[in-house]
């Protein structure tokens, strides 16, 4: 942990100005960016301290946004995805707007309703070079992409692997109407018995699914 400096004192928290909001350390921050058309920027608070004229600062630890990343946004990222970077900073604790949780990504997918302040997050970043952690995924469908959780995929009931509805053809109308559902490969086979479940939303929902073996980097 960061040594407190000359002339300032930790303290446990941090009441966010005009509102009744406690901040700690290891809450979730929204802070104000100096363009204001911009979103907000996450962070993980590490430290709080003030000085004896009651300045208070935070020293944080940046979720980066996919955008944000040397190697941008890309098609499997989902619109709540935030990576934890190892940039650190120390900021006025007047830059904090609200609070806001990041969650696991298998606790992400777990939720009924996703309000504003939930954000998810399955990889590490290293700022200075690009590099992620862990830097191979399990990948699905045919297009062999990693899971999105803002796309409907749905899972064959012969390889039990997860499609999503446009590389098999369908419209997510179509595939919101199944009970049932073979992927190409599995309805060819002549030997295929077919399983009487009707399929799951999206890969590992229910935390029951093991995901493919294959692996791709982010």
């Amino acid at each position: 942990m960061a040594k407190t400096r000359p002339g300032r004192k930790d303290v446990d928290s941090y009441t966010i100005k005009g509102t009744n909001k406690i901040v700690r350390v290891e809450d979730c921050v929204l802070m104000r960016p100096l363009d204001t058309t911009k979103p907000p920027y996450v962070a993980r608070v590490e430290k709080i301290d003030e000085d004896n004229r009651g300045n208070v600062n935070v020293r944080v630890r940046w979720y980066y946004r996919p955008e944000e990343s040397i190697g941008g946004r890309r098609q499997f990222h989902g619109a709540k995805e935030l990576f934890l970077s190892d940039h650190y900073d120390v900021q006025s604790a007047h830059t904090i707007e609200g609070k806001c949780i990041v969650h696991s990504f298998k606790n992400y997918t777990k939720l009924e309703n996703v309000a504003a302040e939930d954000y998810y997050c399955r990889f590490e970043y290293k700022a200075a070079t690009g590099a992620f952690i862990p830097d191979r995924v399990a990948v699905y469908c045919k297009c062999e992409m990693p899971y999105n959780p803002d796309d409907l995929m749905v899972q064959c009931e012969g390889c039990k692997d997860w499609y999503h509805p446009v590389c098999m053809g369908m419209t997510i109308e179509e595939a919101k109407k199944l009970e049932h559902f073979l992927c190409s490969e599995c309805s060819s086979s002549d030997d295929l018995k077919r399983p009487q479940v009707t399929f799951s939303a999206s890969p590992g929902a229910d935390g029951k699914v093991e995901p493919k073996r294959r692996k791709r980097g982010p």
